[in-house]
């Protein structure tokens, strides 16, 4: 508990980090998307990138609801241990999901028919939910980490679907547009 009190005692520093990195994130990443010249990072290792970035999503939606399950079941050291890892899996996805998009081209959607429209409707909810998402899920894992079970129990009201939401589509996204990858 005595590393919990230091960090309690920094609480708006964190805070104001938290903040400073929800609104980072998404400005970072958006410019690496529509970068007009993308990084030369010399090796064709960054077309595998996806495709790994679809087994961490797959991962961290398992961990995610396993979380759930443990928390319900008042299993709350698992609980924890779930969510740190997927906490863990998510920030892993992140730097190489940078990297990939900071140095390949987006792929284009080929579908046609009804499932073109669903896969739309499934990406754009998709980023803008991710885009949204760092905030409370940091909040989130920050009361969870401090044991301020009240102010968790709020957060994860919002955090906790939102997080699933985006690791879950990220993943069908992920099936519905593999087949177009040219590399």
């Amino acid at each position: 508990m005595e590393k919990n009190n230091s960090i309690l005692q920094n609480e708006s520093k964190v805070k104001n980090w938290i903040v400073f990195v929800s609104v980072l994130v998404p400005i970072l990443v958006a410019v690496l998307l529509f970068m007009p010249q993308k990084v030369n990072v010399g090796a064709e290792w960054v077309y595998f990138l996806p495709h790994l970035n679809a087994v961490i999503n797959s991962a961290a939606s398992i961990a995610l609801i396993l979380g759930l399950i443990f928390v319900k079941r008042k299993m709350y050291n698992y609980h924890g241990a779930t969510m740190s890892v997927a906490f863990v899996l998510g920030a892993i996805f992140l730097v190489s999901y940078v990297v990939y998009h900071g140095a390949a081209e987006s792929t284009s959607f080929g579908g046609e028919g009804w499932i073109r429209p669903v896969y739309y409707f499934l990406l754009i909810t998709h980023i803008v939910f991710a885009a949204v998402a760092l905030f409370p899920i940091l909040f989130a894992y920050y009361y969870g980490y401090t044991d301020q079970r009240v102010k968790h129990r709020k957060v994860v009201k919002f955090a906790y679907p939102i997080w699933l939401y985006v690791s879950v589509t990220g993943v069908i996204v992920y099936l519905m547009i593999a087949p177009y990858y040219t590399h």
